[in-house]
Protein backbone atom coordinates (compact mmCIF):
# COMPACT_ATOMS: atom_id res chain seq x y z
CA UNK A 1 0.00 0.00 0.00
CA UNK A 2 1.19 3.44 -0.67
CA UNK A 3 2.37 5.58 2.16
CA UNK A 4 -1.07 8.04 2.89
CA UNK A 5 -0.44 11.11 4.49
CA UNK A 6 -2.76 11.64 8.19
CA UNK A 7 -4.92 14.10 5.49
CA UNK A 8 -5.47 11.16 2.91
CA UNK A 9 -6.09 8.53 5.26
CA UNK A 10 -9.13 10.22 7.20
CA UNK A 11 -9.64 8.11 10.36
CA UNK A 12 -12.02 8.55 13.59
CA UNK A 13 -9.92 9.38 16.45
CA UNK A 14 -11.38 6.50 18.83
CA UNK A 15 -13.67 4.08 20.85
CA UNK A 16 -16.43 4.60 22.69
CA UNK A 17 -17.61 7.37 25.42
CA UNK A 18 -17.03 7.19 28.88
CA UNK A 19 -19.05 3.80 29.53
CA UNK A 20 -16.95 1.66 31.77
CA UNK A 21 -17.40 -1.15 29.14
CA UNK A 22 -15.05 0.44 27.03
CA UNK A 23 -12.26 0.19 29.36
CA UNK A 24 -10.13 -2.28 27.66
CA UNK A 25 -10.66 -0.28 24.08
CA UNK A 26 -7.72 1.19 22.32
CA UNK A 27 -8.79 4.54 22.55
CA UNK A 28 -12.20 6.42 23.38
CA UNK A 29 -14.45 8.03 20.51
CA UNK A 30 -15.06 11.13 19.97
CA UNK A 31 -17.60 12.91 17.66
CA UNK A 32 -16.44 12.89 13.90
CA UNK A 33 -16.46 15.96 11.88
CA UNK A 34 -16.00 15.33 7.53
CA UNK A 35 -12.28 17.03 8.84
CA UNK A 36 -10.92 14.36 11.31
CA UNK A 37 -7.54 12.55 11.40
CA UNK A 38 -6.13 9.44 12.49
CA UNK A 39 -9.65 7.86 12.00
CA UNK A 40 -8.21 4.05 12.38
CA UNK A 41 -4.80 4.64 13.81
CA UNK A 42 -4.85 2.66 16.76
CA UNK A 43 -2.68 3.55 19.52
CA UNK A 44 -0.14 0.27 19.48
CA UNK A 45 -0.91 -2.20 22.79
CA UNK A 46 0.86 -5.53 23.60
CA UNK A 47 2.76 -7.47 20.54
CA UNK A 48 0.33 -9.70 18.86
CA UNK A 49 -2.46 -8.19 16.92
CA UNK A 50 -5.62 -9.97 15.52
CA UNK A 51 -7.94 -8.50 13.11
CA UNK A 52 -11.16 -10.33 12.65
CA UNK A 53 -13.85 -9.95 10.01
CA UNK A 54 -17.03 -12.66 9.19
CA UNK A 55 -20.56 -13.03 7.52
CA UNK A 56 -19.32 -10.61 4.45
CA UNK A 57 -21.74 -12.14 2.59
CA UNK A 58 -19.92 -11.79 -0.77
CA UNK A 59 -20.17 -7.90 -0.79
CA UNK A 60 -17.29 -7.09 -2.21
CA UNK A 61 -18.99 -3.25 -2.72
CA UNK A 62 -19.90 -1.10 -0.42
CA UNK A 63 -23.36 -1.15 0.84
CA UNK A 64 -26.26 0.08 3.26
CA UNK A 65 -27.16 -2.28 6.31
CA UNK A 66 -29.51 -1.02 8.55
CA UNK A 67 -29.57 -2.96 12.31
CA UNK A 68 -32.29 -4.59 13.73
CA UNK A 69 -35.18 -2.86 15.53
CA UNK A 70 -35.84 -6.97 16.80
CA UNK A 71 -33.33 -8.46 18.30
CA UNK A 72 -34.97 -10.54 21.29
CA UNK A 73 -32.88 -11.82 24.49
CA UNK A 74 -34.56 -14.27 26.49
CA UNK A 75 -33.54 -16.08 30.14
CA UNK A 76 -29.62 -15.70 30.84
CA UNK A 77 -28.93 -13.51 27.90
CA UNK A 78 -31.82 -10.90 28.24
CA UNK A 79 -30.55 -7.53 28.31
CA UNK A 80 -27.24 -8.41 27.40
CA UNK A 81 -26.26 -8.13 24.46
CA UNK A 82 -26.25 -8.23 21.32
CA UNK A 83 -30.26 -8.32 22.28
CA UNK A 84 -30.38 -4.46 22.83
CA UNK A 85 -31.24 -2.49 20.58
CA UNK A 86 -31.98 1.52 19.78
CA UNK A 87 -31.95 4.30 21.84
CA UNK A 88 -32.04 1.62 24.75
CA UNK A 89 -28.21 0.02 23.13
CA UNK A 90 -26.99 3.68 22.64
CA UNK A 91 -27.83 4.60 26.32
CA UNK A 92 -26.13 0.81 27.20
CA UNK A 93 -22.68 1.69 25.37
CA UNK A 94 -22.70 5.96 26.47
CA UNK A 95 -23.03 6.66 22.44
CA UNK A 96 -26.25 8.55 22.18
CA UNK A 97 -25.53 12.07 20.31
CA UNK A 98 -22.23 10.29 18.44
CA UNK A 99 -23.42 10.86 14.75
CA UNK A 100 -21.19 8.10 13.69
CA UNK A 101 -21.48 5.28 15.99
CA UNK A 102 -25.48 5.68 16.16
CA UNK A 103 -25.36 4.71 12.44
CA UNK A 104 -22.72 1.93 12.54
CA UNK A 105 -23.97 0.54 15.82
CA UNK A 106 -28.22 0.80 15.48
CA UNK A 107 -31.04 1.83 13.49
CA UNK A 108 -31.61 5.15 15.03
CA UNK A 109 -32.18 7.90 12.35
CA UNK A 110 -30.93 5.40 9.88
CA UNK A 111 -32.03 7.05 6.62
CA UNK A 112 -31.04 10.08 8.06
CA UNK A 113 -27.68 9.12 8.88
CA UNK A 114 -27.21 6.69 5.33
CA UNK A 115 -27.70 10.44 3.28
CA UNK A 116 -25.07 12.89 5.13
CA UNK A 117 -22.96 9.33 5.45
CA UNK A 118 -23.22 7.01 2.77
CA UNK A 119 -22.47 2.93 2.74
CA UNK A 120 -20.26 0.88 4.98
CA UNK A 121 -17.70 -1.68 4.18
CA UNK A 122 -16.20 -2.09 0.91
CA UNK A 123 -13.69 -5.12 0.33
CA UNK A 124 -10.96 -1.97 -1.02
CA UNK A 125 -11.83 0.05 2.07
CA UNK A 126 -11.70 -3.01 4.45
CA UNK A 127 -8.06 -3.91 2.02
CA UNK A 128 -6.65 -0.19 3.01
CA UNK A 129 -7.82 -0.56 6.50
CA UNK A 130 -5.99 -3.95 7.16
CA UNK A 131 -3.04 -2.87 5.64
CA UNK A 132 -3.09 0.23 7.17
CA UNK A 133 -3.15 -1.61 10.61
CA UNK A 134 -0.83 -4.35 10.08
CA UNK A 135 1.96 -2.10 8.47
CA UNK A 136 1.32 0.68 11.42
CA UNK A 137 1.69 -2.20 14.08
CA UNK A 138 3.91 -4.93 12.40
CA UNK A 139 3.08 -7.41 9.78
CA UNK A 140 5.15 -10.27 11.66
CA UNK A 141 2.99 -9.36 14.83
CA UNK A 142 -0.35 -9.44 13.06
CA UNK A 143 -3.19 -12.08 11.57
CA UNK A 144 -6.31 -11.85 9.66
CA UNK A 145 -9.30 -14.04 10.61
CA UNK A 146 -12.55 -14.54 8.21
CA UNK A 147 -15.16 -16.07 10.35
CA UNK A 148 -17.06 -17.65 7.60
CA UNK A 149 -20.10 -16.83 4.87
CA UNK A 150 -18.00 -15.18 2.93
CA UNK A 151 -18.13 -16.86 -0.54
CA UNK A 152 -22.08 -16.61 -0.72
CA UNK A 153 -24.21 -13.56 -0.71
CA UNK A 154 -24.03 -11.94 -3.90
CA UNK A 155 -24.56 -12.78 -7.86
CA UNK A 156 -21.00 -13.20 -8.73
CA UNK A 157 -20.00 -15.33 -5.98
CA UNK A 158 -23.40 -17.47 -7.36
CA UNK A 159 -22.00 -17.09 -10.02
CA UNK A 160 -18.55 -18.02 -9.60
CA UNK A 161 -19.23 -20.96 -7.24
CA UNK A 162 -17.49 -18.76 -4.51
CA UNK A 163 -14.42 -18.56 -6.22
CA UNK A 164 -14.61 -14.75 -6.77
CA UNK A 165 -14.35 -14.42 -2.64
CA UNK A 166 -11.42 -16.34 -2.41
CA UNK A 167 -9.86 -14.37 -5.29
CA UNK A 168 -10.83 -11.49 -2.65
CA UNK A 169 -9.77 -13.24 0.97
CA UNK A 170 -6.29 -13.58 -0.92
CA UNK A 171 -5.48 -10.37 -1.97
CA UNK A 172 -6.75 -9.10 1.29
CA UNK A 173 -4.33 -10.80 3.09
CA UNK A 174 -6.89 -13.73 5.62
CA UNK A 175 -4.63 -16.01 7.56
CA UNK A 176 -7.12 -18.44 8.70
CA UNK A 177 -10.65 -19.06 7.92
CA UNK A 178 -13.91 -20.96 8.82
CA UNK A 179 -17.26 -21.85 7.22
CA UNK A 180 -20.95 -21.89 6.87
CA UNK A 181 -22.95 -21.16 3.91
CA UNK A 182 -19.32 -21.89 2.31
CA UNK A 183 -20.82 -25.68 2.33
CA UNK A 184 -24.02 -24.97 0.58
CA UNK A 185 -21.57 -25.56 -3.24
CA UNK A 186 -21.08 -29.33 -3.34
CA UNK A 187 -18.21 -30.81 -1.36
CA UNK A 188 -16.21 -30.96 -4.33
CA UNK A 189 -16.26 -27.19 -4.66
CA UNK A 190 -15.77 -26.34 -0.87
CA UNK A 191 -12.13 -28.58 -1.54
CA UNK A 192 -11.25 -26.70 -4.78
CA UNK A 193 -12.22 -23.82 -3.35
CA UNK A 194 -10.07 -24.02 -0.01
CA UNK A 195 -6.59 -25.80 -1.71
CA UNK A 196 -7.40 -22.04 -4.02
CA UNK A 197 -7.27 -20.08 -0.55
CA UNK A 198 -4.04 -18.62 1.27
CA UNK A 199 -5.94 -18.86 4.54
CA UNK A 200 -5.97 -22.04 6.14
CA UNK A 201 -9.39 -23.23 6.93
CA UNK A 202 -10.24 -24.95 9.59
CA UNK A 203 -12.76 -26.89 11.26
CA UNK A 204 -12.75 -29.06 14.74
CA UNK A 205 -16.00 -30.01 14.56
CA UNK A 206 -16.83 -31.24 10.84
CA UNK A 207 -15.97 -34.65 10.53
CA UNK A 208 -15.98 -37.32 7.43
CA UNK A 209 -18.81 -39.98 8.17
CA UNK A 210 -17.40 -43.56 8.93
CA UNK A 211 -19.55 -44.98 6.18
CA UNK A 212 -18.09 -42.40 3.73
CA UNK A 213 -14.75 -43.44 4.71
CA UNK A 214 -15.41 -47.16 4.94
CA UNK A 215 -16.29 -46.87 1.27
CA UNK A 216 -13.64 -44.46 0.29
CA UNK A 217 -15.15 -41.92 -1.36
CA UNK A 218 -13.74 -39.73 -3.20
CA UNK A 219 -14.62 -36.33 -0.61
CA UNK A 220 -13.38 -39.42 2.03
CA UNK A 221 -10.27 -39.76 0.52
CA UNK A 222 -9.61 -35.75 0.56
CA UNK A 223 -10.19 -35.54 3.94
CA UNK A 224 -7.36 -33.64 6.23
CA UNK A 225 -7.05 -36.15 8.73
CA UNK A 226 -8.91 -39.82 8.02
CA UNK A 227 -7.73 -41.42 11.18
CA UNK A 228 -9.48 -39.34 13.43
CA UNK A 229 -12.29 -38.08 10.84
CA UNK A 230 -11.32 -34.40 10.74
CA UNK A 231 -12.94 -33.43 7.40
CA UNK A 232 -10.45 -30.28 7.89
CA UNK A 233 -7.26 -29.13 9.73
CA UNK A 234 -9.13 -28.50 13.32
CA UNK A 235 -6.49 -26.04 14.55
CA UNK A 236 -3.02 -24.26 13.76
CA UNK A 237 -0.49 -22.26 15.30
CA UNK A 238 0.95 -19.69 14.66
CA UNK A 239 4.20 -18.28 16.05
CA UNK A 240 4.13 -14.21 16.20
CA UNK A 241 5.34 -11.33 17.79
CA UNK A 242 7.39 -13.80 19.83
CA UNK A 243 4.02 -15.70 20.74
CA UNK A 244 2.94 -19.05 20.13
CA UNK A 245 -1.21 -18.51 19.36
CA UNK A 246 -3.14 -21.55 18.82
CA UNK A 247 -6.22 -20.87 16.66
CA UNK A 248 -8.78 -23.29 16.71
CA UNK A 249 -11.56 -23.89 13.99
CA UNK A 250 -15.21 -24.08 14.94
CA UNK A 251 -17.96 -23.81 11.89
CA UNK A 252 -21.44 -23.60 11.98
CA UNK A 253 -22.71 -26.50 13.68
CA UNK A 254 -25.85 -27.18 12.40
CA UNK A 255 -25.29 -27.24 8.95
CA UNK A 256 -26.88 -29.78 7.71
CA UNK A 257 -29.96 -29.13 9.52
CA UNK A 258 -30.58 -25.46 8.43
CA UNK A 259 -29.14 -25.90 4.55
CA UNK A 260 -29.07 -28.77 2.35
CA UNK A 261 -27.50 -31.84 3.69
CA UNK A 262 -27.44 -33.61 0.18
CA UNK A 263 -24.76 -31.13 -1.38
CA UNK A 264 -22.18 -32.19 1.43
CA UNK A 265 -23.39 -35.85 1.99
CA UNK A 266 -20.21 -37.13 3.50
CA UNK A 267 -19.75 -34.83 6.13
CA UNK A 268 -21.31 -34.01 9.71
CA UNK A 269 -21.36 -31.21 11.70
CA UNK A 270 -21.91 -30.55 15.51
CA UNK A 271 -21.17 -28.61 18.25
CA UNK A 272 -19.08 -30.69 19.69
CA UNK A 273 -18.09 -29.08 22.97
CA UNK A 274 -17.12 -31.98 24.69
CA UNK A 275 -14.57 -32.25 21.48
CA UNK A 276 -13.82 -28.65 21.90
CA UNK A 277 -12.80 -29.42 25.38
CA UNK A 278 -10.74 -32.55 24.77
CA UNK A 279 -8.88 -30.34 21.57
CA UNK A 280 -8.22 -27.28 23.60
CA UNK A 281 -6.94 -29.39 26.58
CA UNK A 282 -4.57 -31.38 23.99
CA UNK A 283 -3.56 -28.35 22.75
CA UNK A 284 -2.34 -26.97 25.64
CA UNK A 285 -0.23 -29.55 26.60
CA UNK A 286 1.46 -30.78 23.43
CA UNK A 287 1.66 -27.14 21.78
CA UNK A 288 2.25 -24.94 25.03
CA UNK A 289 0.75 -21.80 23.18
CA UNK A 290 0.49 -18.99 25.05
CA UNK A 291 -2.72 -17.89 24.00
CA UNK A 292 -5.85 -20.07 22.72
CA UNK A 293 -8.39 -18.48 20.23
CA UNK A 294 -11.50 -19.85 18.91
CA UNK A 295 -12.46 -18.52 15.53
CA UNK A 296 -16.34 -19.24 15.41
CA UNK A 297 -19.61 -19.69 13.37
CA UNK A 298 -21.37 -20.55 16.22
CA UNK A 299 -23.19 -17.11 17.21
CA UNK A 300 -23.13 -15.02 19.63
CA UNK A 301 -25.43 -16.94 22.53
CA UNK A 302 -23.69 -19.88 21.36
CA UNK A 303 -20.74 -19.02 21.68
CA UNK A 304 -21.64 -17.50 25.26
CA UNK A 305 -22.03 -20.92 26.29
CA UNK A 306 -19.59 -22.57 25.04
CA UNK A 307 -17.24 -20.08 26.99
CA UNK A 308 -18.86 -21.34 29.75
CA UNK A 309 -18.52 -24.99 29.15
CA UNK A 310 -14.85 -25.31 27.73
CA UNK A 311 -12.22 -23.66 29.58
CA UNK A 312 -8.61 -23.05 28.75
CA UNK A 313 -10.05 -20.93 25.55
CA UNK A 314 -8.66 -16.97 25.72
CA UNK A 315 -10.98 -15.18 23.39
CA UNK A 316 -13.95 -16.46 21.07
CA UNK A 317 -13.84 -14.53 17.72
CA UNK A 318 -17.84 -15.08 16.40
CA UNK A 319 -20.04 -14.89 13.78
CA UNK A 320 -23.06 -16.34 11.79
CA UNK A 321 -25.54 -13.62 14.01
CA UNK A 322 -24.41 -10.79 12.12
CA UNK A 323 -24.17 -8.70 15.52
CA UNK A 324 -21.87 -5.73 15.54
CA UNK A 325 -21.04 -5.72 19.57
CA UNK A 326 -18.39 -3.07 20.64
CA UNK A 327 -16.90 -5.24 23.62
CA UNK A 328 -14.82 -8.08 24.14
CA UNK A 329 -17.58 -9.79 26.29
CA UNK A 330 -16.59 -11.45 29.59
CA UNK A 331 -17.72 -15.06 30.38
CA UNK A 332 -16.68 -16.84 33.41
CA UNK A 333 -16.42 -20.67 33.45
CA UNK A 334 -14.67 -22.81 35.76
CA UNK A 335 -11.20 -21.94 35.44
CA UNK A 336 -11.15 -17.93 34.38
CA UNK A 337 -12.68 -15.94 31.92
CA UNK A 338 -13.21 -16.64 28.05
CA UNK A 339 -13.98 -13.40 26.14
CA UNK A 340 -16.34 -13.22 23.02
CA UNK A 341 -16.43 -11.27 20.19
CA UNK A 342 -18.85 -10.73 17.17
CA UNK A 343 -17.47 -8.46 14.19
CA UNK A 344 -21.15 -7.57 12.35
CA UNK A 345 -21.67 -8.49 8.70
CA UNK A 346 -21.73 -7.23 5.10
CA UNK A 347 -18.24 -5.78 5.61
CA UNK A 348 -19.64 -3.30 7.86
CA UNK A 349 -16.55 -3.64 10.98
CA UNK A 350 -13.37 -5.14 11.88
CA UNK A 351 -12.61 -6.44 15.12
CA UNK A 352 -9.24 -5.47 16.03
CA UNK A 353 -7.80 -7.17 19.29
CA UNK A 354 -3.97 -6.41 20.59
CA UNK A 355 -2.94 -8.83 23.23
CA UNK A 356 -0.13 -8.06 25.24
CA UNK A 357 1.80 -11.86 25.40
CA UNK A 358 4.19 -12.64 28.07
CA UNK A 359 5.26 -15.38 30.28
CA UNK A 360 2.68 -17.83 28.48
CA UNK A 361 -0.22 -16.29 28.95
CA UNK A 362 -2.37 -13.10 27.97
CA UNK A 363 -1.01 -10.40 30.48
CA UNK A 364 -3.77 -7.98 29.42
CA UNK A 365 -5.66 -6.78 25.92
CA UNK A 366 -7.30 -4.10 23.76
CA UNK A 367 -10.13 -4.37 21.86
CA UNK A 368 -11.97 -2.46 19.02
CA UNK A 369 -15.13 -3.10 17.02
CA UNK A 370 -13.68 -0.27 13.77
CA UNK A 371 -17.02 0.48 12.14
CA UNK A 372 -15.80 0.46 8.44
CA UNK A 373 -16.94 3.89 6.75
CA UNK A 374 -16.58 3.59 3.43
CA UNK A 375 -16.80 7.97 3.21
CA UNK A 376 -13.78 7.92 4.90
CA UNK A 377 -11.68 5.76 3.45
CA UNK A 378 -9.65 5.38 0.28
CA UNK A 379 -10.04 2.46 -1.79
CA UNK A 380 -6.90 0.22 -2.43
CA UNK A 381 -6.24 0.42 -5.79
CA UNK A 382 -5.66 -3.19 -6.29
CA UNK A 383 -8.60 -4.63 -4.85
CA UNK A 384 -10.92 -2.03 -6.51
CA UNK A 385 -9.18 -3.53 -9.75
CA UNK A 386 -9.67 -6.90 -8.83
CA UNK A 387 -13.31 -5.93 -8.15
CA UNK A 388 -13.97 -4.21 -11.30
CA UNK A 389 -12.50 -6.98 -13.15
CA UNK A 390 -15.13 -10.27 -10.98
CA UNK A 391 -18.22 -8.23 -11.58
CA UNK A 392 -17.46 -7.57 -15.59
CA UNK A 393 -19.02 -10.42 -17.08
CA UNK A 394 -22.15 -9.46 -14.84
CA UNK A 395 -22.67 -5.66 -15.42
CA UNK A 396 -25.41 -5.91 -17.70
CA UNK A 397 -27.35 -8.09 -15.43
CA UNK A 398 -25.84 -6.35 -12.46
CA UNK A 399 -27.43 -3.09 -13.05
CA UNK A 400 -30.59 -3.51 -14.49
CA UNK A 401 -33.06 -1.51 -12.83
CA UNK A 402 -36.01 -3.59 -11.67
CA UNK A 403 -38.09 -1.43 -9.92
CA UNK A 404 -37.79 1.49 -7.67
CA UNK A 405 -38.48 2.58 -3.80
CA UNK A 406 -39.73 4.94 -1.56
CA UNK A 407 -39.19 3.05 1.28
CA UNK A 408 -36.13 1.59 3.21
CA UNK A 409 -36.34 -1.89 2.31
CA UNK A 410 -34.55 -4.14 4.48
CA UNK A 411 -34.09 -7.55 6.37
CA UNK A 412 -32.35 -7.77 9.33
CA UNK A 413 -35.01 -8.17 12.67
CA UNK A 414 -36.34 -11.34 14.23
CA UNK A 415 -39.22 -10.96 12.09
CA UNK A 416 -40.38 -9.91 8.56
CA UNK A 417 -38.46 -6.62 7.08
CA UNK A 418 -39.71 -4.79 4.04
CA UNK A 419 -37.28 -6.90 1.63
CA UNK A 420 -38.95 -10.25 3.32
CA UNK A 421 -41.91 -8.74 2.91
CA UNK A 422 -41.49 -8.16 -0.99
CA UNK A 423 -40.15 -11.90 -1.44
CA UNK A 424 -43.68 -12.77 0.46
CA UNK A 425 -45.79 -10.84 -1.70
CA UNK A 426 -44.11 -11.92 -4.94
CA UNK A 427 -44.51 -15.87 -4.29
CA UNK A 428 -48.05 -15.10 -3.54
CA UNK A 429 -49.17 -12.78 -6.27
CA UNK A 430 -47.10 -14.89 -9.08
CA UNK A 431 -47.98 -18.36 -7.47
CA UNK A 432 -51.14 -17.52 -6.96
CA UNK A 433 -51.13 -18.46 -3.27
CA UNK A 434 -53.49 -18.02 -0.20
CA UNK A 435 -50.40 -17.92 2.08
CA UNK A 436 -46.72 -17.59 1.89
CA UNK A 437 -43.18 -18.54 3.85
CA UNK A 438 -40.00 -17.13 3.14
CA UNK A 439 -36.64 -18.12 5.76
CA UNK A 440 -35.26 -16.07 7.72
CA UNK A 441 -32.27 -15.66 6.61
CA UNK A 442 -30.48 -12.98 8.09
CA UNK A 443 -27.56 -12.57 4.88
CA UNK A 444 -29.13 -9.14 2.41
CA UNK A 445 -28.59 -5.70 2.23
CA UNK A 446 -30.43 -2.31 2.45
CA UNK A 447 -32.18 -0.34 0.31
CA UNK A 448 -32.87 3.43 0.65
CA UNK A 449 -36.00 5.26 -0.31
CA UNK A 450 -35.73 7.38 -3.75
CA UNK A 451 -33.05 4.14 -4.69
CA UNK A 452 -33.41 2.41 -7.99
CA UNK A 453 -33.78 -1.85 -7.36
CA UNK A 454 -31.21 -3.00 -9.14
CA UNK A 455 -31.04 -7.01 -9.89
CA UNK A 456 -27.60 -6.25 -8.07
CA UNK A 457 -29.66 -5.80 -4.94
CA UNK A 458 -32.04 -8.65 -5.46
CA UNK A 459 -29.81 -11.16 -5.96
CA UNK A 460 -28.00 -9.79 -1.79
CA UNK A 461 -31.83 -11.14 -0.64
CA UNK A 462 -31.99 -14.53 -3.16
CA UNK A 463 -28.49 -15.77 -4.67
CA UNK A 464 -28.02 -19.25 -3.21
CA UNK A 465 -27.53 -22.66 -4.77
CA UNK A 466 -31.47 -23.84 -3.44
CA UNK A 467 -33.40 -21.10 -4.86
CA UNK A 468 -36.08 -23.20 -6.35
CA UNK A 469 -39.74 -22.27 -5.72
CA UNK A 470 -42.82 -24.27 -4.45
CA UNK A 471 -46.42 -24.02 -4.13
CA UNK A 472 -48.81 -27.09 -2.14
CA UNK A 473 -51.01 -27.44 0.04
CA UNK A 474 -50.34 -27.54 3.50
CA UNK A 475 -52.86 -28.06 5.98
CA UNK A 476 -53.68 -25.19 8.63
CA UNK A 477 -52.20 -27.57 12.12
CA UNK A 478 -49.12 -28.01 9.74
CA UNK A 479 -48.21 -24.96 9.31
CA UNK A 480 -48.57 -24.12 13.22
CA UNK A 481 -46.16 -26.66 13.23
CA UNK A 482 -44.23 -24.83 10.81
CA UNK A 483 -44.13 -22.04 13.08
CA UNK A 484 -43.77 -23.39 16.37
CA UNK A 485 -40.59 -25.32 15.19
CA UNK A 486 -39.14 -22.30 13.84
CA UNK A 487 -39.66 -20.98 16.81
CA UNK A 488 -38.81 -22.41 19.34
CA UNK A 489 -35.34 -22.69 17.09
CA UNK A 490 -35.33 -19.10 17.65
CA UNK A 491 -36.10 -18.59 20.98
CA UNK A 492 -34.97 -22.05 22.76
CA UNK A 493 -34.07 -21.41 26.11
CA UNK A 494 -31.06 -23.70 25.33
CA UNK A 495 -28.39 -21.70 23.19
CA UNK A 496 -27.36 -24.82 21.77
CA UNK A 497 -30.50 -25.48 20.42
CA UNK A 498 -30.79 -22.34 18.66
CA UNK A 499 -29.99 -23.80 14.85
CA UNK A 500 -29.66 -20.47 13.35
CA UNK A 501 -31.89 -17.56 11.44
CA UNK A 502 -34.21 -15.53 12.24
CA UNK A 503 -38.20 -16.18 12.41
CA UNK A 504 -39.91 -17.89 8.95
CA UNK A 505 -41.54 -14.55 6.93
CA UNK A 506 -44.69 -14.92 6.40
CA UNK A 507 -47.25 -13.40 3.49
CA UNK A 508 -51.10 -13.68 3.96
CA UNK A 509 -51.50 -14.39 7.39
CA UNK A 510 -51.12 -12.58 10.94
CA UNK A 511 -50.35 -14.23 14.09
CA UNK A 512 -49.98 -13.78 18.22
CA UNK A 513 -46.31 -14.96 19.27
CA UNK A 514 -45.23 -15.11 22.45
CA UNK A 515 -41.13 -16.32 22.77
CA UNK A 516 -41.20 -17.05 26.35
CA UNK A 517 -43.81 -20.00 26.09
CA UNK A 518 -43.11 -23.41 25.92
CA UNK A 519 -42.54 -25.16 22.80
CA UNK A 520 -45.59 -25.95 20.50
CA UNK A 521 -47.90 -23.11 22.59
CA UNK A 522 -45.39 -19.49 21.24
CA UNK A 523 -47.96 -19.26 18.30
CA UNK A 524 -51.58 -18.74 18.34
CA UNK A 525 -54.19 -16.60 16.70
CA UNK A 526 -52.94 -17.18 13.37
CA UNK A 527 -55.20 -15.41 10.48
CA UNK A 528 -55.91 -14.78 7.35
CA UNK A 529 -55.14 -11.10 6.76
CA UNK A 530 -57.62 -10.51 3.11
CA UNK A 531 -60.63 -12.49 4.38
CA UNK A 532 -59.76 -12.31 8.63
CA UNK A 533 -60.79 -15.59 8.85
CA UNK A 534 -58.92 -17.58 11.26
CA UNK A 535 -56.68 -20.58 10.00
CA UNK A 536 -58.66 -23.94 10.16
CA UNK A 537 -56.08 -26.68 11.52
CA UNK A 538 -58.67 -29.08 9.14
CA UNK A 539 -58.41 -27.19 5.96
CA UNK A 540 -55.41 -26.84 3.39
CA UNK A 541 -54.34 -23.66 2.00
CA UNK A 542 -52.67 -23.36 -1.02
CA UNK A 543 -48.50 -22.04 -0.04
CA UNK A 544 -45.56 -20.91 -1.92
CA UNK A 545 -41.96 -21.00 -0.75
CA UNK A 546 -38.42 -20.89 -1.57
CA UNK A 547 -35.21 -22.82 -0.31
CA UNK A 548 -36.28 -26.23 0.52
CA UNK A 549 -33.56 -28.27 2.85
CA UNK A 550 -34.34 -31.24 2.28
CA UNK A 551 -35.30 -32.60 -1.38
CA UNK A 552 -34.72 -29.81 -4.38
CA UNK A 553 -38.33 -27.77 -5.14
CA UNK A 554 -39.55 -27.56 -8.79
CA UNK A 555 -40.10 -24.29 -9.75
CA UNK A 556 -37.98 -20.82 -10.94
CA UNK A 557 -35.36 -19.69 -9.26
CA UNK A 558 -36.89 -17.13 -6.75
CA UNK A 559 -34.49 -14.15 -8.00
CA UNK A 560 -37.21 -14.64 -11.22
CA UNK A 561 -40.55 -14.72 -9.07
CA UNK A 562 -39.50 -11.66 -7.16
CA UNK A 563 -38.53 -9.87 -10.25
CA UNK A 564 -42.09 -10.70 -12.24
CA UNK A 565 -43.66 -9.36 -9.12
CA UNK A 566 -41.44 -5.92 -9.25
CA UNK A 567 -41.60 -5.60 -12.63
CA UNK A 568 -45.33 -5.25 -12.50
CA UNK A 569 -45.52 -2.96 -9.43
CA UNK A 570 -42.73 -0.84 -11.17
CA UNK A 571 -42.73 1.41 -7.45
CA UNK A 572 -42.58 0.61 -3.78
CA UNK A 573 -44.64 2.31 -1.60
CA UNK A 574 -47.32 1.99 1.64
CA UNK A 575 -45.85 -1.54 1.72
CA UNK A 576 -47.76 -3.52 4.92
CA UNK A 577 -44.88 -5.38 6.33
CA UNK A 578 -47.02 -8.54 8.12
CA UNK A 579 -45.41 -8.57 11.63
CA UNK A 580 -46.68 -10.54 14.22
CA UNK A 581 -48.38 -9.48 17.67
CA UNK A 582 -45.74 -10.73 19.87
CA UNK A 583 -46.60 -10.85 23.56
CA UNK A 584 -44.69 -11.50 27.01
CA UNK A 585 -42.43 -8.80 25.78
CA UNK A 586 -43.10 -5.67 27.85
CA UNK A 587 -39.67 -3.94 28.96
CA UNK A 588 -37.80 -5.85 26.77
CA UNK A 589 -34.55 -3.68 25.54
CA UNK A 590 -34.26 -5.97 22.84
CA UNK A 591 -37.47 -4.58 20.88
CA UNK A 592 -37.93 -0.70 19.74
Amino acid sequence: MSKLSRREFVYMMAVLGSAPVFANSHTRMVETTKNLEDYYKLKPYGNVRLMHMTDSHAQLLPVYFREPSVNLGFHGNYGKPPHIVGEKLLDYYGIKGNKRLEYAYSMVNFEKHAKAMGRTGGFAQIKTVVDFLRNSFGADKSLLLDGGDTWQGSWTALQTRGKDMVGAMNLLGVDVAVGHWEFTYNAQEVLDNVKELKAEFLAQNVKVKEDALFNETEIAQQAYDQDNGYAFKPYTIKEIGGARIAIIGQAFPYTTIANPQRFIEDWTFSINDEGMQELVDEVREEEKPDAVIVLSHNGYDTDKKMAEVVTGIDFIMGGHTHDGVPEAYPVKNENGVTYVCNAGSNGKFLNVLDLDVKDGKIVGHKFTLLPIFSDLIPEDPTMKKYIEDVRAPFKKDLDRVIATTEQTLFRRGNFNGSWDQIICDALIDVKGADISLSPGFRWGTSVMPGQDITFDDLATQTAMTYPETYARDISGKDIKLILEDVADNLFNEDPFYQQGGDMVRTGGISYKINPTAKMGERISEITLTKTGQKLDANKSYKVAGWSTVGAKSPGEPVWETVETYLQNVKHIANLKVDTPDIVGIKGNPGII
